[in-house]
């Protein structure tokens, strides 16, 4: 029978939080839910009981690689930032914005690099891609726009690459929605978002 952690709530949450942290680093899992379940199973805890939110999933998958990762992840993260920036600068007609992992400092070696790229024809940012010999795959991504208990999610194209022996993965969004980032599926809020200046005060 799985055991019951009643009295220990916030422990039990901790404890599995980062044993998630741990599956997704080590196991390249991107769906926190499946890593949730998977750390649960492992820990032979309940699934019923409070979950950890995403956010401390989050800051556990920070804490982890900061305590094991040490100078390498340090290195690993300013080379993944500085294939960011000069990916920006390829697709900088599309005013390019990093999110995710390598911008928040949690990147590992499975994460790709995301980027959110806009233009009112997603086929024009193909035609580009083709033209410089990038062979790419298309994706597309459903994300909301907007909070509330109402809002749904949009679907949005996206191309993902190689690049300087990393995989770029750029989601396109309507020239417009530079203004309004959409909802982050970890904390809830519009997705930080950085442009070029801002990515190269992160390598300073």
């Amino acid at each position: 029978m799985a055991e019951r952690h009643d009295g220990n709530g916030d422990r039990a949450r901790q404890t599995l939080a980062q044993e998630a942290a741990r599956i997704i680093v080590e196991q390249g899992i991107r769906d926190y839910r499946v890593a949730k379940m998977k750390a649960a199973e492992r820990l032979g805890m309940n699934t019923r009981g409070a979950l950890p939110r995403n956010a401390e999933i989050e800051l556990a998958i920070s804490n982890h690689l900061a305590l094991f990762g040490g100078d390498s992840h340090s290195g690993f993260l300013q080379l993944m930032r500085e294939t960011a920036l000069s990916a920006m600068v390829l697709l900088s007609a599309y005013t390019p914005r990093l999110i995710g992992p390598v911008l928040h400092g949690t990147a590992d070696e499975n994460s790709a690099i995301n980027l959110h790229v806009f233009s009112d024809s997603p086929e024009s940012i193909a035609a580009q891609l083709d033209a410089m010999g990038y062979n790419y795959r298309s994706y597309e991504r459903r994300l909301k726009t907007s909070r509330g208990r109402g809002a749904k999610p949009e679907t949005f194209a996206g191309f993902q690459f190689e690049y300087e022996d990393a995989c770029i993965e750029a989601t396109v969004f309507p020239v417009d929605g530079i203004r309004q980032a959409p909802i982050s599926p970890v904390d809830g809020r519009p997705m930080k978002r950085a442009d070029r200046k801002a990515v190269e005060a992160l390598l300073s």
